[in-house]
């Protein structure tokens, strides 16, 4: 193990005790812990441990993205990471942020590597099975260094600051040569979670920021008792980070009404909000700017490319806290029942007191802490930072009115962007996670005709993979207009949203071979992911 470390303005490197700190390394079977005791104040930089292994040509390694938007999979040895910082300079990336959606800004891209996060194993000839229990003090990251035949582990420490006597865990894994050991202890680790099977409406994928109250309220008449859920996603706002600020053209009589009138449905009030960023045209952001976090230059710093350019707040300053809490509690005590919390990995941008994981806890804890026993989805969330505290977390990317991500997927500007495609196997692949880390949310499903360039196989492709693989089932649909094929589509995937068992899912190529049990009868499709189609086999 060798670890790096700042002591005042010098970088150092060390795998053995010294003047400026100590080891202690705990072996508990398969599971491996190094803490790190400071005898003076230091800040940690990094910490990596080499393993030999062989990724062999068969073998099939599961890749778990940084972000809950990044792209997730399962390879096998022929598969190429691509550099983004390749394909277009870091000029671009100045005026066009994408790169901060990922791990691009902290981890290096190396040639015949790839990695994963917390959650990684190998299926075939060399079975592997790694999984971090540190994920409230460092990421760890693990990589597949084919050309080198080695595993290489880094643990995230960076930015992490230890006073003198100070006690931090590096790294706490644990490391199987079977999938089948580390399934086990994975499932023991992280026992069923039981949450709540919710089908919902949210706004967003029909309206966009394009809602007003007369669109709002005809969608709700038309939702039907199977329904739980009505969730108002972004647009009533006048400006991203002026969330008390509801638009008065848009919605004259506030949201209060609104909330009051979802409930006499008999369902739960949903909202979206962006808790930690603010966009330039903000009252927030052009009167407070001392509450966002700053770049080496001291300038606000950047951290997305949404609506007028998004900024992150700095959850370190007691202000920002208060400004944060002010905004939810509004909502709180309006009544609303769900909230949709987006662009949660921003907090982990730019410089900070505490390593990325660290600061993901105490933000995402703050988040929790404020409204208590609410039903919180995390979108654009840290995964393993997201556990205890959110309910649902979204497990893939936007889903895109067409099948590939258009103009997204022309210039592949990171591995965050936008595709329905991409999402649907972020789903499967992460299905695991869910009701044992917190119920996953795959996005919505569509069935309407219009505003979607999707074929109707493509949305009944959705549809199914996300009733079956999710645990809520969204859509922003107005029902009303569905004909008899779509309300048949849909009322056979409620079936299988709420009642199919022993799911299991198996890639071969661009195929991926799905079965489950449905009422004592076992059920297997492959769905083509080039092509976006499921085919039947009875």
């Amino acid at each position: 193990m060798k670890l790096i470390y700042r002591l005042g303005q010098k970088k150092k490197e060390t795998s053995f005790d010294n003047d400026d700190l100590s080891f202690v390394n705990e072996e508990k079977e398969e599971q491996h812990i190094i803490k790190v005791i400071a005898k003076k104040d230091i800040v940690l930089l990094n910490a990596v441990i080499e393993e030999p292994y062989e990724f062999k040509d068969g073998d099939q390694a599961f890749l778990n993205g940084y972000s809950a938007w990044t792209a997730t999979k399962t390879v096998d040895n022929k598969y190429k990471e691509m550099n983004i910082y390749k394909k277009f300079t870091k000029l671009l990336y100045k005026f066009i942020p994408a790169d901060t959606y990922g791990d691009y800004f902290f981890h290096k891209y190396k040639r015949n590597c790839i990695h994963g996060y917390d959650v990684f194993f190998v299926k075939g000839n060399n079975p592997l099975y790694i999984l971090s229990n540190n994920y409230k003090n460092a990421y760890l990251i693990i990589e597949l260094d084919k050309k080198k035949k080695i595993v290489r582990l880094t643990s995230d420490v960076e930015h992490t600051h230890l006073k003198a006597g100070e006690e931090f865990t590096i790294f706490d894994y644990v490391k199987f040569g079977s999938f089948e050991k580390g399934e086990a202890y994975f499932n023991k680790k992280h026992p069923l979670l039981n949450k709540e099977k919710i089908l919902g409406y949210t706004s967003w994928y029909n309206y966009y920021q394009n809602i007003n109250e007369e669109i709002i309220l005809r969608d709700l008449d038309a939702l039907d008792s199977r329904f739980q859920l009505f969730q108002i996603d972004d647009g009533y706002e006048t400006y991203v980070g002026d969330w008390l600020d509801v638009d008065p053209k848009k919605f004259p009589n506030g949201l209060e009404p609104i909330v009051k009138k979802i409930h006499e449905k008999g369902l739960k009030a949903g909202l979206w909000l962006a808790p930690f960023v603010a966009e330039t045209e903000s009252k927030l952001f052009k009167t407070r700017p001392e509450l966002f976090k700053k770049d080496k230059h001291g300038k606000p710093l950047r951290t997305g490319v949404g609506w007028s350019g998004q900024y992150s707040l700095d959850i370190e300053k007691e202000e920002a806290v208060k400004y944060i809490k002010t905004c939810l509690k509004h909502y709180l005590d309006m009544g609303f029942d769900f909230f949709k919390l987006d662009f949660l990995y921003a907090i982990n941008n730019g410089k900070n007191s505490y390593s990325r994981a660290s600061i993901s806890e105490k933000g995402y804890q703050l988040l929790r802490d404020i409204l208590g026993d609410k039903l919180i989805l995390g979108c654009g969330a840290i995964p393993s930072s997201s556990i205890h505290h959110f309910d649902y977390i979204r497990v893939g990317m936007d889903l895109t009115l067409d099948y590939e991500g258009g103009f997204y997927d022309k210039i592949k500007p990171c591995y965050e962007y936008p595709s329905t495609r991409n999402t649907l196997q972020n789903t499967i692949y992460r299905s695991f996670m869910g009701q044992r880390l917190f119920g996953n949310d795959p996005d919505v499903f569509l069935l309407r005709d219009d505003n979607t360039s999707l074929s109707l196989e493509q949305r009944r492709s959705v549809t199914t993979i996300n009733a079956l693989f999710g645990d809520l089932l969204m859509c922003s649909d107005n029902i009303a207009t569905y004909n008899e094929e779509q309300k048949k589509i849909l009322e056979n995937c409620l079936d299988i949203f709420r009642n199919a068992t022993n799911k299991k899912y198996v890639l071969d190529n661009d195929i991926i071979h799905i079965q489950y049990e449905l009422k004592g009868q076992k059920h297997y499709f492959d769905f083509n992911v080039k092509e976006g189609l499921l085919f039947t086999k009875e």
